[in-house]
This record gives structure tokens, sequence and C-alpha cells, in this order.
């Protein structure tokens, strides 16, 4: 079950440091990484490592999670999400989602050098489902902020 607290604080935080973690793991097998210094060339990978949260709903939408919203309701998870429709890109979409509706979250991490180039199809700005065309060069995948 989905919750919350889930989505805010130490456990949001944990995962996306985890897939951090785990991108760079795979860079770096050799390194341990459970110490505090790493040296420069795995704090520079680290830098430039980006990360996306990408929302699954029971009705097949996706959204990906730009930033979760700081509202006082907890029964419902509240979040601007990531644009990828150009009309959409004007100013800020915040999306309300009962929890009981998500069915699946991914914290995704990769460097920029070995993004796939079929990123996953974010639904939630259409209607209906219509395919993607993954040749389209317009389509750039957010930065994660810092």
């Amino acid at each position: 079950m989905f919750n919350y607290d889930w989505f805010h604080g130490a456990s949001y935080v944990q995962q996306q440091e985890e897939a951090t973690r785990r991108c760079i793991a795979r860079h770096f097998p050799d390194v341990d990484l459970s110490h505090g210094e790493h040296g420069e060339e795995v704090e520079k990978l680290r830098s430039e490592i980006e990360l996306r949260t990408l929302i699954y709903l029971r009705d097949g939408f996706s959204y990906e999670v730009k930033q979760i919203a700081t509202v006082d309701t907890k029964s419902h998870l509240v979040f601007e999400c990531e644009p990828v429709d150009e009309q959409y890109k004007v100013g800020a979409f915040v999306v309300t989602v009962p929890f009981e509706e998500i069915v699946r979250v991914e914290v995704f991490t990769v460097h920029p050098s070995e993004k796939p180039v079929d990123w996953p199809q974010i639904t939630g700005f259409r209607g209906y489902s219509e395919p993607v065309d993954q040749k389209r060069s317009d389509v750039v995948p957010p930065q994660p902020s810092r």
C-alpha cells in the first residue's frame, strides 16, 4: 500500500539515493560506496546522473514527478508533473492522485551517455494513449534539480 509518507521525507530520499548508488556501482564495481570519500571520478559521475520518478496508475496513465507539492492533505499524492507534450510546457501542471490508484512507482537513474533510446511512454497528458515516435529529436528527458 502506498501512503503520503512514502513520497515525502526520508523514505523517498532513500529510494533516490539507493537508485543513484546502484547506478554508480555499475560503473565502479570495485569501489566501496559505503564510505564517505569515493574519489573525483565517482563524484563526477554522481553529479552527472539524471534521476526520474515515474508513477503508473490503475487506468493505464503514467506521470513523471517533477516535484512533490507541499499541501495540507495527506489523503492524496499531489505533485507537479513533468510535461511531455509541448502545449503543457508553458506553465505548471499539478496533479492530485488518490494513493489507491497508484499501481507502480519507479525511480530511474541513468548517466546521460547511457540513456535508452526508448524512454518510458508518459501518458498522463493525453486523452487517449497514442504511439510515441521514438525518433523525435524534440523530446528531451528532464534534468534533475539539485
